[in-house]
């Protein structure tokens, strides 16, 4: 059966630290590894913005010894000019994998039960994998083992990434807290599939309501835009409730002395996130964000070694 990386714990425990250790191992040495080499094509579709995943796929991928042919999501129209299936069974004859940025995890779960190659989630509006493990190797960097650190999720936590933290985190034994206004925290089948993984990992997933107590001692402190994609109509009703839970200095003082801060981007400073933080010394965004090649390098090669075993 053809391995794909749709949601977190498509990983094991066990998996997941050798993709983070592979992760490391490319960026230390980043072109002595090309299992891409002839080279194998790599189809990117983006349906929705990207910056940070459309360079770090495409340099990786290039990195890798690959090709990255980039199909146009909207020109595609998939699910709509053509069914996932279709277009599955077009692009795993041209492609050694499919890297997807869409909108319903539906999609990416339709895709990958199609296709006879390795499909990759660069974002849905379920889970953002490949985020988190760019986050946990940076996380590995600055702090060491995994296991047993504290995390908290500040914001909109009913999203992506609190959904990717819980089930990621958990399964690298880390507990995380996730804090936000009433109605913005993940549904509880989360909080239960992350406290799941944590009874074999040591990790753990909870809700706290208020800020400052979900990052008191915490190791790291997270957040993201308050304002998701396809959110922007909601963008006026979420500034007037999130404030609470906006990163400034003071918030972040009460974590431990040497908490780091990490934020996927965009940033809105002033928003989510005062300026002085994200551009202070507690901030480890920039090695977050070009983590995501070394991390998307280490799963496309090890997706591509099971393909081939």
């Amino acid at each position: 059966m053809t391995r794909s990386f749709l949601r977190d714990d498509d990983l094991t425990p066990a998996e997941q630290a050798e993709v983070l250790a592979l992760a490391a191992k490319l960026k230390a040495a980043p072109f002595d590894h090309k299992p891409l080499a002839g080279p194998h094509t790599v189809a990117m579709i983006f349906d929705k913005p990207t910056l940070r995943t459309q360079a770090s796929f495409a340099a990786g991928i290039a990195e890798l010894g690959g090709h990255a042919m980039l199909v146009d999501g909207t020109l595609a129209g998939i699910g709509k000019r053509e069914s996932v299936a279709d277009v599955t069974r077009v692009l795993d004859r041209q492609a050694s994998q499919i890297v997807w940025r869409t909108y319903a995890q539906a999609n990416i779960d339709d895709m990958a039960a199609h296709s006879s190659v390795p499909v990759i989630n660069a974002l849905t509006d379920d889970f953002h994998p490949c985020q988190l493990l760019a986050d946990l190797l940076t996380i590995s960097e600055h702090k060491g083992e995994l296991a047993g650190l504290t995390a908290t999720f500040l914001g909109d936590g009913a999203c992506n990434m609190g959904n990717s933290w819980l089930l990621a985190g958990a399964t690298a034994g880390m507990h995380i807290r996730i804090s936000g206004p009433e109605g913005y925290v993940p549904d509880e089948a989360m909080f239960a599939r992350a406290n799941e993984i944590g009874q074999a990992t040591g990790g753990s997933g909870t809700a706290v309501a208020d800020p400052v107590e979900a990052v008191t001692g915490a190791d790291i402190v997270i957040t993201d835009t308050w304002v998701s994609m396809g959110k922007e109509d909601e963008a006026s009703e979420r500034r007037a409730v999130f404030g609470p839970w906006s990163v400034t200095p003071a918030l972040v003082a009460a974590a431990k002395p040497d908490a780091i801060v990490m934020h996927c981007l965009p940033a809105y400073r002033g928003m989510e996130i005062a300026a002085e933080v994200i551009d202070g010394p507690q901030s480890v965004v920039w090695d977050e964000a070009e983590n995501r090649r070394h991390a998307q390098k280490a799963i496309m090669t090890w997706l591509q070694e099971k393909a081939q075993a």
